[in-house]
């Protein structure tokens, strides 16, 4: 069975797409090639004007109808319905005829129960969407899926990104299996070496340029305009309409009843504009008859949109010098921060900041649930201590923490931190004492039962004590 997949059901045909942008309104039929508005620059949205002239309806089918087909998708055996991204074509973008969807069978990530977090928060009904379970280890697949087989309907060769390492990892992968050629900018010695293999290994051509995210962003717009490269970075609005498919998909395992809060983290900010946008198409289409409030935490050295929304309303952003050890969340000058803002207001969410000590031990804490994940997706549960603790988050209500990425992503953060030496020789060192509970190193013993026996024992009695 193939994974690159033919869009063939006729009722697509319905599902006209258009190209708005989100500042000046205009509408285009294409993107220039920063995928930007011709008209003032800024980022471009996908919007489907047929569903208000259809009652409501995406490709001619009602919202019982929608759920319905969904779930009957579940246990076909086509590889598009076995794509957690293309089951939910109908409010996706639909390919040209003819033309196939790059697939790894994306999406289909699990909804998990956080019984100790939940414990250690004070919110009993807390989950924990878990997009680092997708091919290449975190949340980036569910938009490269759809970006990429755009990319490759348009004539491309090359597709590029600039990256702190998610999206070069997925975006070098779809290529790969798109029979496309991938280029990758990463900043200098600022990437987990876990997440540049990756690229490496699906044969992407990587740069490291001597700079920042946000300065590997700017060169990668001047070579896409020199060059016959697509842009595959969140500027992309294919990247979001793919990405905005978790949300569905969270919607339906919790039986479309919408959970009070869901927690995002702050980086690029593409991911949570995708979420947003997602919740209030699925109130349009009557899916659901109200949203979650969607919250973004970043963390404290890497906080452009907490400061945009406390210091200006959210009217004018406020970059920062990012620095931070939760690489994925690592920028200062995020592209969409402006559908970010959106999002926020029509949800009703918030934003908050956690230290470095905070998302270390947060991280700790959703290990002890089970759930491994990297640095940056700990900062939902930091970030949810405090909203609980503002009143923010009441103690009834059902919060769902999305995860982006795996634990393997970043595993030297993670043997670090087990070692005791993850804030060794930085001024965190002596406030990083409040880690040791959480630390388990390995024990170096003598090779005898004995001592194996006796190192259980202490371990038994440590577990028994209040």
């Amino acid at each position: 069975m193939t994974n690159q997949t033919t869009i063939l059901d006729p009722k697509l045909e319905q599902t006209v797409s258009q190209l708005r942008c989100i500042e000046c309104g205009a509408v285009h039929k294409s993107a220039s090639r920063t995928l930007r508005c011709p008209s003032c620059g800024d980022l471009l949205e996908i919007i489907y004007p047929a569903w208000k002239t259809s009652g409501g309806r995406a490709a001619g089918l009602n919202a019982s109808e929608l759920k319905a087909l969904w779930r009957r998708r579940r246990s076909s055996r086509a590889a598009v319905d076995q794509s957690g991204v293309w089951r939910f074509r109908e409010v996706l973008p639909a390919l040209a005829s003819g033309h196939q969807a790059i697939s790894l069978r994306e999406g289909n990530t699990p909804l998990y129960e956080m019984p100790r977090s939940a414990r250690i928060v004070g919110v009993p009904h807390l989950y924990a969407k878990h997009q680092g379970m997708n091919p290449t280890g975190s949340f980036k697949d569910t938009g490269m899926t759809v970006s990429a087989s755009f990319a490759r309907q348009e004539g491309f060769r090359w597709v590029a990104c600039a990256s702190t390492g998610n999206t070069s990892a997925s975006m070098a992968a779809y290529a790969a299996r798109g029979s496309m050629r991938s280029l990758v900018l990463i900043p200098d010695g600022k990437v987990s070496w876990g997440k540049l293999s990756q690229a490496l290994d699906y044969g992407a051509v990587t740069c490291q340029l001597k700079t920042d995210f946000d300065g590997c962003m700017r060169v990668l717009n001047e070579v896409v305009e020199r060059m016959p490269v697509y842009l595959l970075n969140s500027v992309n609005p294919y990247r979001l309409e793919g990405q905005k498919t978790a949300a569905i998909e969270l919607l339906e395992q919790c039986d479309w009843q919408s959970p009070d809060h869901v927690i995002v983290p702050g980086g690029n900010l593409g991911n949570c504009s995708a979420l947003g946008k997602a919740f209030l198409e699925m109130r349009e289409l009557g899916l659901i008859s109200r949203m979650p409030k969607l919250s973004v935490i970043q963390a404290e050295g890497a906080n452009p949109l907490v400061r945009t929304v406390r210091e200006t309303s959210g009217k004018r952003l406020i970059p920062v010098q990012a620095e931070t050890m939760a690489t994925a969340i690592r920028i200062g000058h995020p592209a969409s921060w402006k559908k970010a803002v959106r999002v926020l207001e029509a949800t009703g969410g918030t934003v908050e900041q956690v230290s470095e000590i905070e998302i270390a031990q947060a991280k700790a804490e959703i290990g002890a649930d089970g759930v491994g994940c990297e640095p940056a997706s700990a900062v939902t549960l930091a970030g949810l201590k405090k909203l609980v603790k503002q009143g923010f988050v009441k103690p009834s209500e059902t919060v769902v923490l999305v995860l982006t990425g795996h634990l393997l992503k970043d595993p030297e953060f993670t043997l670090k931190f087990h070692r005791g030496d993850l804030f060794s020789g930085t001024p965190l060192e002596s406030q990083a004492a409040i880690l040791a509970a959480h630390e388990r190193a390995p024990i170096v013993l003598d090779a005898s039962a004995d001592a194996v026996v006796k190192t259980l024992e202490q371990a038994e009695t440590l577990a028994e004590e209040p």
